[in-house]
């Protein structure tokens, strides 16, 4: 998962504060042996399909109107609040390259799993993200990416493709540690006009962190919602979570 949560999810950079990524880097060392025997086929159930026809409202193209659709801490559990930037809000050096990155994802497009789906699939008329910890490693993210057309049904079947091609992978995390992988299918209400919901859980040395995400589309916007955590999510929470953003993402496509 190339984004910001949890780092350790292949180039993991879904929780890319430096003190979040200390601590789990440092729970989430070394794993398990070659030895082990090879992880059972996952299936993921029925592929979802979006709507096919071009949304009359058309795309948001204002990134600052999707920003302001997402969820914030005020949405989510007290302890809760948005990420800091190590440089800008903790006064840490900016990140010189000069350090070895030993990450790797294997297969490769497994580091897409998770990613934001703007960086998943380019060419979004407009995008956001918004990324909040709370306590206990846990983090809730979110983010929206829209598109012209029938690109946006396009895009949530290529997120799918990827879970598909992705549900058991392994890699390794900046220091070069071995992870581990499992996507499996999860059972949430629909939420948008379309969705899909996954768990994804990465494993090193006995520590586990669990990703359950839902993904939707909504008239030309696809929205992804990801809360993790050592535990599974809250299946309540998360869907109400889903719900108010796609929700808001809806109340924000209308004509003004």
């Amino acid at each position: 998962m190339t984004r910001r949560r949890y780092p350790l999810v292949a180039t993991v950079t879904t929780v890319t504060t430096v003190t979040t990524v200390a601590v789990v880097g440092a729970a989430l060392s070394a794993c398990g042996s070659s030895d082990e025997p090879a992880p059972a086929a996952v299936d993921l159930g029925p592929v979802v399909t979006a709507p096919a026809s071009a949304p009359e409202t058309g795309p948001i193209t204002d990134s600052a109107v999707l920003q302001a659709a997402l969820l914030t801490a005020a949405d989510l559990p007290p302890g809760f609040a948005p990420l800091p930037d190590p440089v800008d809000d903790l006064g840490l050096a900016p990140d010189t390259g000069n350090a070895t990155d030993r990450s790797r994802t294997d297969p490769t497009g497994c580091a897409n799993v998770l990613d934001t789906v703007s960086r998943q699939v380019p060419g979004a008329a407009a995008s956001a993200e918004e990324n909040l910890a709370g306590p206990g490693f846990t983090s809730v993210d979110v983010d929206a990416a829209g598109y012209a057309g029938t690109a946006a049904a396009d895009a949530f079947a290529t997120v799918q493709s990827t879970f598909r091609d992705c549900t058991t992978y392994t890699g390794t995390d900046f220091d070069g540690t071995p992870v581990q992988y499992r996507l499996e299918p999860l059972q949430q209400p629909a939420v948008g006009d379309a969705s899909t919901a996954v768990r994804l859980t990465t494993t090193s040395e006995g520590f586990t962190l669990v990703s359950d995400a839902v993904v939707a589309v909504v008239g030309s916007t696809v929205v992804q919602v990801v809360a993790t955590g050592p535990d599974a999510a809250n299946g309540d929470l998360l869907t109400g979570l889903a719900r108010t953003t796609t929700d808001r993402i809806r109340a924000a496509s209308q004509p003004k």
